[in-house]
C-alpha cells in the first residue's frame, strides 16, 4: 500500500483528512515525527486558520524545512486549504507575512459581498491535470476568506522547463487559484476530503501520483 503521513503539526481537525485518505486505499500515519514525513511515498500538510498561526505551527515542527527536502528529493507533497497558501510567497491576511515561497504569489482577501467563501463551486481545470482527471465538471467544497489571484504558471513560465498547472475558481468579484500541480508539488484551495465522490477521485489521483 502507499504510505501517505498527513503532517501533525497542530493545525485543525485533521481526521477527516485521514479517513478520505484510508477510503482510497492509501496505508495513512497521523504524525509530526520527521524521519516519518520525510520518508512517506507522500506527504499531506493541511491548513485551518489564519495564515500567519499556520505557519508559525509549520515552522516549530519543522515543516519548512521537511517539505524542502521532499521537494529536493522529488518527494510529493500535497497542500489542503492553508496548506495551499503557504506554498505562496506570502500573504496579507492580518499584515504582510512571508511563505514557504514555493511558487510566486500573494495570498490576498476575496473581493465578494459574502466571505468568507463557504460552500461548493465548479473548478476551471488546467488542461492536462493529473488530479482532476474525471471530475473536471464536478464541484469541490470551499472554506476560505483567502485566495490567491495571481497566476504561478505565468510568472514562472519564462525560468521553469515545465511550468505549474493552475486551476481556477470563482467567488463573488475573484477567480483565485483553486489547485497548482507542480511536479511533485501540488496543493488545492478546496477541501478534497469534504468534497464527497469528487474529491474522493482527486485523492485517488493523486495516490496514483505517488505509485
Amino acid at each position: 500500500m502507499t504510505h501517505v503521513v498527513v503532517f501533525d503539526y497542530g493545525s485543525g481537525n485533521v481526521r477527516s483528512a485521514c479517513r478520505a485518505l484510508e477510503h482510497v486505499g492509501a496505508d495513512v500515519e497521523l504524525t509530526a515525527d520527521r524521519e516519518a514525513a520525510l520518508n512517506a511515498d507522500g506527504l499531506l500538510v493541511p491548513g485551518v486558520g489564519a495564515f500567519h498561526a499556520v505557519m508559525r505551527q509549520l515552522r516549530v515542527a519543522d515543516g519548512e524545512n521537511i517539505i524542502d527536502m521532499r521537494l529536493a528529493g522529488g518527494r510529493p507533497v500535497m497542500g489542503i486549504c492553508v496548506g495551499l497558501q503557504i506554498m505562496f510567497s506570502s500573504s496579507e491576511e492580518k499584515g504582510e507575512g512571508e511563505g514557504l515561497g514555493q511558487w510566486p504569489g500573494v495570498v490576498k482577501r476575496l473581493d465578494a459581498e459574502v466571505v468568507p467563501h463557504m460552500g461548493w463551486s465548479p473548478i476551471e481545470a488546467a488542461t492536462g491535470s493529473e488530479l482532476f482527471a474525471g471530475v473536471e465538471d464536478q464541484r469541490f467544497y470551499f472554506v476560505h476568506s483567502y485566495g490567491v489571484h495571481d497566476d504561478p504558471t505565468a510568472a514562472l513560465a519564462g525560468g521553469v522547463t515545465t511550468p505549474p498547472l493552475t486551476s481556477w475558481a470563482r467567488h463573488g468579484n475573484s477567480r483565485f487559484v483553486a489547485a497548482v500541480e507542480n511536479g511533485p508539488l501540488s496543493a488545492t484551495q478546496f477541501h478534497p476530503e469534504k468534497s464527497g465522490d469528487a474529491g474522493m477521485t482527486l485523492l485517488a489521483n493523486w495516490l496514483d501520483t505517488l505509485k
